[in-house]
């Protein structure tokens, strides 16, 4: 387990960026698309109360960020088919209208990134595969990735993981991300502590940045 002088230096504001994954109306909203099939018994169902705090905690996050000089970088779906490997698509069921490029859908949820702030598009679970991402936070000097979003055994797993892969420290605060699969979550968050990186409160995220 990290001290907590260790933690403070791993999240100096010089060398931390704030991920926000999949922050986004088909995901979180309680009309999105995951809830509306999910209503028709495709899959747990969408807790939208949860959804709902978990952008207010993160919202808070990203303000501690911007005023310790952190960068607050978003990470987008859009799972249109042309942009989709075949084994997506065929774990989509052949159903295309999640997260489609230009919709409401595809908009973020309750938080809204500020003028200037990196946004960075994927077409997979990772935030890195494929992308911009990696580049960029490297032109940036960033060593360490807080890690926030949706959904926590899926797309924040997948990211994390290949942030850690790719030499990032990994700090996730518990209470910022979520997911319809609560074993899922749970599992994720344990692999982590043990496996990749530091699990914590926001709240004492939010004392370390400010």
């Amino acid at each position: 387990m990290k001290s907590e002088e260790q933690l403070r230096e791993q999240l100096r504001a010089t060398h931390t960026a704030l991920l926000v994954i999949d922050l986004q109306n088909d995901f979180c909203a309680a009309d999105g698309y995951l809830a509306r099939s999910r209503a028709a018994g495709a899959g747990p169902r969408v807790r939208h109360d949860d959804n709902v705090r978990i952008a207010e905690r993160i919202g808070a996050l990203a303000s501690a960020a911007r005023a310790a000089g952190a960068p607050v970088i978003w990470v987008r779906s859009h799972y249109d088919f042309r942009y989709l490997a075949p084994a997506h698509i065929a774990q989509r069921n052949g159903k295309e209208g999640l997260c489609l490029e230009g919709s409401w859908g595809a908009d973020f949820f309750g938080e809204q990134p500020k003028p200037g702030e990196l946004v960075v598009d994927k077409h997979t679970y990772s935030g890195f595969h494929d992308t911009v991402l990696h580049e960029r936070l490297q032109e940036r000097g960033i060593r360490t990735l807080i890690v926030t979003g949706v959904a926590t055994n899926v797309c924040i797993d997948s990211t994390l993981r290949e942030g850690f892969f790719l030499g990032y420290h990994i700090v996730v605060p518990e209470d910022c991300v979520g997911s319809s699969n609560r074993a899922g979550h749970e599992g994720t968050l344990s692999t982590v502590r043990v496996n990749f990186g530091t699990v914590l409160p926001s709240a004492q995220l939010l004392a370390m940045l400010r």
